[in-house]
């Protein structure tokens, strides 16, 4: 099986490199538990670009995009949800943490992220 490839607006891939150089506290936190096959032996990137837009962290094989809400998403609810509604109907799945969660409860979140790959893992399809 393969898993299923999510075209991407081109122009994402220079924008994306720039938030990774500008990563805040909270992604860079959660970075060191994500990079590497860490979380469970899956692949996760940082800053990834999908269909139009740029997740935080996204893992193609589980089609889970992480998202970090801090300062910047507090006027931007309705452009996040119309955002997040997009990349579902597509097959992306969404975690959203806010930045206070990562930054005074790691373990909680990663758990929370281990719980979902637990029982999602099968449920995942290919294409």
């Amino acid at each position: 099986m393969t898993r299923k490839i999510i075209p991407y607006k081109p122009h994402l891939v220079q924008l994306a490199r720039e938030l990774r150089n500008i990563s805040t506290l909270s992604e860079v936190l959660l970075w060191q538990y994500l990079k590497k096959k860490k979380m469970m032996g899956f692949d996760f990137h940082r800053q990834k670009p999908v269909d139009r837009y740029i997740v935080d962290f996204f893992c193609p094989e589980l089609m889970l995009a992480i998202e970090l809400d801090g300062e910047s998403h507090d006027d931007k609810f309705e452009i996040d949800i119309y955002r997040q509604m997009r990349l579902e109907n597509i097959g992306v799945h969404f975690l959203r943490f806010t930045d206070l969660e990562i930054k005074t409860n790691i373990e909680g979140v990663l758990q929370r992220i281990s719980d979902w790959i637990k029982a999602h893992r099968e449920d995942i399809q290919y294409e």
